[in-house]
């Protein structure tokens, strides 16, 4: 499978990450591939779609994050190598 584009958010806490989640996939027309929590309190969420989505919806994910709790970083990969899809969530439709 080919990623378009992957995006995704970094906060620090649950809420921020489950906020940010909410806000891009509202934004745009993306799909929520997952999220992972590192430890420490860290969690990524991830989205992919086109890239012109992604970025709408991690600037949209990225300012609700910061308006609950602590966004640590933000990233978009406009096209991931194929090679990424082994390390990214798995989703069941």
């Amino acid at each position: 499978m080919t990623l378009d584009a992957l995006g995704m958010i970094e906060t620090k806490g649950l809420v921020g990450a489950i906020e940010a989640a909410d806000a891009m996939v509202k934004a745009a027309k993306v799909e929520l591939i997952g999220k992972e929590t590192i430890g420490g309190g860290y969690v990524t969420v991830m989205v992919r779609g086109d890239v012109g989505a992604v970025k709408a919806a991690t600037d949209a994910g990225a300012a609700a994050a910061q308006r609950v709790g602590e966004l640590i970083s933000v990233h978009v990969i406009p096209r991931p190598h194929s090679d990424v899809e082994l390390i990214l969530p798995k989703r069941n439709k």
